[in-house]
């Protein structure tokens, strides 16, 4: 049977693709590594993609080729309501990452320590995604 590697992209939908940008830039310290409306594309780490997608803006198949890409279609999709994220942070990390958070005015709506290890913080983006930093030792694979 076929495996499964690992999860390569993971996708929001924004309404403000701009606001949203702004925020995961200047305030999680993302870089875009592709702007082209309607989505904006972080790297996370060398290893994963966070895509940013205006809501509603990815509805019709997207046709390939078009300049400097290859050929292909995307099937429609989209999203509502109000997702969820973790990123993976160092222990050490986490403290600092709560004083970077406090002094965007970014609420720490909640604190976890997790039975098996590792603690997590949960904060919300501009469009109420619930965000999570979490520390290694709560899963298995983290």
């Amino acid at each position: 049977m076929p495996k499964l590697d690992r999860i390569i992209e993971s996708a929001l939908y924004v309404d403000d693709l701009g606001r949203a940008r702004k925020f995961y830039t200047d305030v999680l310290q993302l870089k875009p590594i592709l702007e082209a409306d309607p989505l904006c594309a972080f790297d996370i780490g060398g290893d994963n993609v966070l895509l940013l997608f205006r809501r509603g803006g990815s509805l019709e198949p997207k046709v390939l080729p078009e300049p400097g890409l290859p050929n292909g279609e995307i099937p429609p999709h989209d999203g509502s309501g109000r997702l969820h994220v973790c990123f993976a942070v160092s222990e050490d990390q986490l403290t600092e990452w709560e004083t970077h958070l406090n002094a965007h005015d970014i609420p720490i709506e909640g604190r976890t320590n997790w039975a098996r290890g590792g603690r997590s913080i949960y904060f919300r983006d501009p469009d109420e995604h619930l965000l999570e930093l979490m520390t290694p030792g709560n899963w298995p694979t983290y």
